[in-house]
């Protein structure tokens, strides 16, 4: 991958000193705007943390340190005895995502700390600073006593100076799809016995201040959650996923020749909770890919599970056979889609959701499909086709199914129900983005833990789940649109989420009824549409049937929607209440527009468009939930744009230079 732009600035200012003091000590942003004090517990003699945003408080004091396995503890009685400071300002490209361009500015300050007493252990702690948030991991040197590493978790906490009001997923297990609500909850609610799935959101209340706790970089270690704090004060500890095979402790590694990095503990930081969302910190805190990627296309993607049945061409409905993916596939190269995606059923003994079946087979295809036909149909039609699998089936035969599909056309897999974040699960992750590196396939991972920027890494790995998606409108009620647009603020901060939208059979809440073979949304079709700005997966579903979509108002602005992008910007927004959205794709803009079950009329101010001229089509809900009205004119970065929604409702525009 190109580097556009690259400046890199380090100077070891305190370096090798010994018996320094680490009370005191602040490091800034490179504006300033953000300040980590770095100090001693003057009971435990450990490390602490606090972190201020534009000289406000917004973590507390808090401890840091890592836990072995029998409450032998790495952080208390250490004393600093070196100390050194670096800075970094790159910019890096993007091939998917919310940006193309990306910059990776920030100072950092490593602080070496050994024991006073004892075997007289050492613990490097690694701080960043960045505009938009902070950063922090440890770092276990290779010395001696340590030979095989047991670590049962992190003494790290976050301390909150108030009550503030967050977001959060709390799971209450660690065997888990990663799927459910945030729900809005006081900092002073939050107790040892939950589990939060990252990130958390959370307001200050100083003005419109947000920040989100998470993590980056997870790799050769166990995910974190997050709980309440065991002394009962505000704010939340960090805990760790236990191994299967060994609860007692969360990581085991061989520490004599590397040591240990952890993954980064991360607090983004913004002026409003928009901010949030535009942030590229977390791709920032991640290794650049090495070699070429240049093969990974992002793209939207017809879909053959969500909703087929009911398809008119075919006697007697969809079903795993040819001639239910000819006409998905047909589909797809009618409205300009580059993908089809073939969902469960297509190799031996497929099914059963999680559970694997005996005989599951990937390198055994159906007899009702002729895979290799199928490839060549669909590549005649400018089409590729996407399979899906049981990780379990994969994993047993993964080089050799990479390799045959690969060689076949095939251009990605999505990968179902791994639904844990323990260490072996994070090294599972590890094998199959190699691998489907090395067969230049692309990656949809479903029943995964929350994205911690692993998309810079690995261009190939386009999008996930662990998120609450459309899918759940099949049997529940709870795919609202309080829900949808808490997303965005929440699950969606971290990465990519493919909630699979475009439901096209669109009711309100109150005539809204649950249908397992044909679904309902109970969102307007103007909410649909804007899903495709505001929600972020450079794999975008098209979830509904082809039947549904055939002559139905709306769809031309989904053939023309992109799934990736050059830049995004949050125009307005208010966790769980609406959110305005504009993301810029080459020249042409495009705004998506959200609100709950209240109904709202919003204004959008078009600044972000420069010089210029531009033709506006906007979308935007009618009378009824599936009603859209559509408008054209020509407007300038002077003009404001009035969008009209209903309840459960939303708007798209989109916006090209003006010829």
């Amino acid at each position: 991958m190109r580097i556009a732009h690259k400046t890199l600035i380090a100077a070891a200012l305190i370096a090798g000193t010994t018996a320094v003091s680490a009370q005191d000590r602040h490091l800034l942003s490179p504006d300033g705007s953000v300040d980590i004090a770095i100090g001693t517990d003057p009971t435990t003699k450990g490390p602490t943390y606090a972190v201020a945003f534009h000289g406000r408080p917004v973590i507390g004091t808090s401890p840091l340190g890592l836990a072995f396995e029998g409450y032998k503890k790495l952080g208390p009685d250490t004393a600093v005895t070196g100390a050194t400071r670096a800075g970094a300002d790159t910019r890096y490209r993007l091939i998917a995502g919310k940006t193309s361009t990306a910059r990776d500015h920030y100072n950092e300050l490593t602080l070496s700390l050994t024991e006073t007493t004892g075997a007289r252990r050492r613990l490097d702690i690694l701080f960043r600073a960045y505009d938009d948030g902070v950063a922090f991991r440890y770092r276990l040197p290779v010395q001696p006593g340590f030979t095989d590493l047991r670590l049962a978790g992190e003494l790290t906490e976050y301390a909150f100076p108030r009550d503030y009001r967050c977001w959060g997923l709390n799971l209450g297990r660690f065997d888990t799809s990663h799927e459910g609500e945030y729900d809005p909850i006081a900092a002073s609610q939050v107790r040892p016995h939950n589990l939060f799935e990252t990130p958390v959101t959370c307001r200050t209340g100083d003005g419109n201040t947000s920040f989100a706790l998470t993590e980056a970089d997870l790799r050769d270690y166990s995910g974190a959650y997050l709980t309440g704090r065991e002394t009962g004060a505000l704010g939340f500890a960090t805990r760790l996923t236990p191994r299967l095979d060994d609860p007692a402790i969360a990581v085991k590694a061989d520490v004599r020749t590397t040591g240990l990095t952890t993954p980064w503990r991360v607090v983004m930081l913004g002026d409003t909770p928009g901010r949030l969302i535009e942030s590229t910190l977390l791709t920032s805190l991640n290794p650049a890919p090495t070699g070429d990627f240049s093969w990974v296309k992002p793209g939207k993607t017809a879909w053959d599970w969500w909703n087929g049945p009911t398809l008119k061409a075919l006697p007697g409905g969809a079903k795993m056979n040819d001639a239910t993916i000819r006409a998905y596939i047909d589909f797809a190269a009618a409205n300009g889609l580059p993908y089809m995606l073939i969902d469960e059923g297509w190799y031996a003994n497929s099914g059963g959701g999680p559970l694997v079946y005996p005989g599951a087979d990937i390198l055994s295809v159906v007899p009702a499909i002729d895979l290799p036909g199928l490839v060549r149909y669909a590549a005649d039609r400018k089409v590729g086709l996407w399979l899906w699998a049981n990780w379990r089936v994969l994993d047993a035969k993964m080089d050799a199914a990479f390799a045959r599909y690969a060689a076949m056309g095939i251009k990605g897999f999505k990968v179902d129900f791994m639904d844990r974040t323990d260490q072996q699960i994070v090294e599972f992750y590890q094998r199959i983005f190699r691998a489907s590196a090395d067969h230049r396939l692309m990656l949809d991972l479903h029943g995964a833990y929350h994205p911690t920027g692993a998309t810079r890494t690995w261009p190939q790995f386009l999008t996930q789940e662990g998120v609450l998606g459309a899918e759940y409108n099949k049997w529940t009620r709870r795919i609202t649109a309080r829900h949808n647009v808490t997303l965005p603020f929440t699950r969606g901060l971290a990465g990519p989420y493919d909630y699979t939208p475009g439901g096209f059979r669109n009711a309100t809440p109150a005539t809204f009824r649950i249908e397992p073979a044909t679904p309902m949304v109970q969102t307007t079709r103007g909410q649909a549409l804007a899903m495709y700005v505001v929600f972020d997966s450079p794999f975008m579903g098209i979830a509904d049937s082809p039947d549904n979509y055939a002559g139905a108002a709306g769809m031309d602005f989904l053939r023309a929607v992109p799934a990736s992008w050059d830049e995004t910007r949050v125009l307005s927004g208010a966790i769980g209440e609406r959110i305005v959205m504009a993301r810029r794709s080459g020249r042409d803009w495009y705004v998506g527009a959200m609100t709950d079950e209240n109904p709202r009329t919003l204004d959008v101010p078009l600044a972000f468009l420069g010089r210029g001229r531009f033709t506006a089509t906007v979308w935007q809900d009618g009378a009824a939930p599936t009603d859209v009205a559509t408008t054209t004119r020509t407007v300038t970065a002077r003009d404001t744009l009035r969008v009209v929604l209903a309840g459960s409702g939303g708007a798209a525009v989109r916006l090209v230079p003006a010829r």
